[in-house]
């Protein structure tokens, strides 16, 4: 599992953005700034690689983008919108009450931690949740400790 220091490289990028983007300027686009990083992650480690599951519901899999940003930072965003915030659908139907938005704008930042590999990276996105997997560097061989006899 996670110990404190891996969990807290996760959230480094999220958390400065948080820290540039402060709630006291009430604009829109900080309000999104918001909710974009409010959405949900859960974030898994196994010995051969890292998997991160978010919840895009509505949301086609073609507005998705993930990309490794400075060699260890992964972003995931999406400027696309759900269907059926159009307001209406081809039949004519308009909908009354849109309780379960998801904002328009989707960015969340990961830094990863000096063992993931970035070039294999694979995503897939089934069921409104995208599934990120980071696959692991193989571990360093250790050093051999070879004795030399003094004469």
């Amino acid at each position: 599992m996670f110990n404190g220091d891996l969990a807290t490289l996760f959230n480094f990028p999220e958390t400065m953005d948080k820290f540039m983007y402060s709630s006291s300027s009430g604009n829109q686009e900080n309000s999104e700034n918001r909710a974009a990083s409010s959405i949900p992650v859960d974030i898994l480690e196994n010995s051969t690689e890292f998997v991160f599951f978010l919840d895009v519901p509505g949301i086609s899999k073609s507005d998705i983008q993930v990309t490794v940003e400075d060699d260890n930072i992964l972003v995931i965003r999406s400027n696309g919108k759900r269907k059926r915030e159009d307001g209406e659908d081809e039949e004519g139907c308009k909908f009354i009450r849109l309780e379960r938005r998801t904002p328009r704008k989707l960015v969340r930042k990961f830094r990863l931690p000096g063992d993931a590999d970035v070039s294999a990276i694979s995503a897939k996105c089934e069921n409104g949740v995208l599934t990120v997997v980071v696959g692991k560097l193989p571990p360093p061989p250790k050093p051999k400790t070879i004795e030399v006899a003094i004469s």
